[in-house]
């Protein structure tokens, strides 16, 4: 039997492959790794790879000649789905599930920076300024809109509705709605029930479908005083048309981890407004060590499903064009 090849893209400590080999012991079929950063790997090990676990990097890719399986440590897989990048025949899988207790932490952190006024306050600090802002809001009694009601929106939803808010999801399909969801409503609804919100979150995945979608038109529906979070795409948020809104009062403040362009150019004025927070794209990735650990056991789960001839978990429909 033809032994596998697998080749590991991830920040991994001794115990982390120990992890990976002991799920995979007994397997049908056998395999052997290489585990690598990104930056050391080679041409020769990209090509005879059958399995690549990580962000193989796009421009690398064709070079994958034995390539079965991609397994994305991350839910997003905007750039890896492209008409004609990864061959028909190529199984693409994703780390749903993997990011939803530290991007819902920092966005409930945001929250409550932006409701309390933190970023202001800490520009007065800077400047060594013992004098009030004036009046705050809350976030008990608040309503908030959830634009995705996956993993992450879900679990940032579930700790808003703890905290007293009144919370509306919304999400692509009308699946049955949680419980720490008081309301729920498919993506087209947004334009009539926006302007309810106190709090609008986004965590929304990349594509067609969301680019642009806070534009000048949807930003102006929002309730005059009420707070913009995106810890999805930039894509989503039309930077020009957030600062005029920020601008014009129409909202209190907004908190970005993720922008377009990306990194955020040093001279766009956003960087200088005292009611917005920016953080550079941090909210998930492997900062906090349980999102590793929490992608190690998807993917190695996973592994140990391909290896004995299993359907894969976290499997990318086709039907997302790659």
């Amino acid at each position: 039997m033809t032994e596998k090849k697998v080749l590991v893209l991830l920040p991994l400590q001794e115990e982390d492959k120990a992890y990976f080999e002991s799920r995979i012991r007994g397997a049908a079929q056998p395999c052997s790794f290489f585990f690598r950063s990104e930056g050391e790997v080679t041409d020769e090990e990209i090509a005879s790879s059958h399995v690549v676990i990580g962000k193989l990097p796009v421009g690398r890719i064709r070079d994958a000649a034995c390539l079965e399986w991609l397994q994305l440590p991350s839910a997003g897989v905007d750039a890896y789905t492209k008409p004609g990048l990864l061959p028909s025949d190529v199984l693409l899988t994703n780390g749903t599930g993997a990011y939803g207790l530290a991007v819902s932490e920092h966005m409930l952190a945001s929250t409550l920076a932006l409701v309390r006024r933190f970023p202001e306050y800490m520009r007065r600090q800077a400047e060594h300024n013992w004098k009030p802002m004036g009046n705050i809001t809350s976030i008990e009694g608040s309503t908030v809109l959830v634009l995705g009601l996956g993993d992450i929106g879900g679990r940032y939803a579930g700790k808003m509705k703890a905290l007293g808010a009144y919370v509306i999801g919304f999400r692509k399909t009308d699946k049955n709605r949680p419980e720490y969801v008081d309301e729920q409503y498919t993506m087209d609804r947004l334009p009539e029930m926006i302007g309810r919100a106190d709090i609008v979150a986004m965590v929304l995945p990349g594509g067609r479908e969301t680019e642009n979608l806070m534009d000048a038109e949807m930003l102006g529906r929002m309730k005059k005083g009420s707070f913009l979070i995106n810890c999805g795409r930039g894509s989503a948020v039309n930077l020009k048309a957030l600062r005029e809104a920020l601008d014009e009062g129409r909202l209190a403040g907004a908190a970005l981890d993720v922008t377009d362009p990306e990194p955020l150019p040093a001279d766009d004025p956003l960087w200088d407004y005292g009611n917005v927070l920016l953080t550079p794209h941090v909210a998930g990735n492997f900062w906090l060590r349980r999102t590793l650990q929490n992608v190690i056991r998807i993917s190695a789960d996973n592994l140990a499903r391909y290896l004995n001839g299993e359907p894969l978990d976290h499997v990318v429909e086709r039907t997302k064009g790659y």
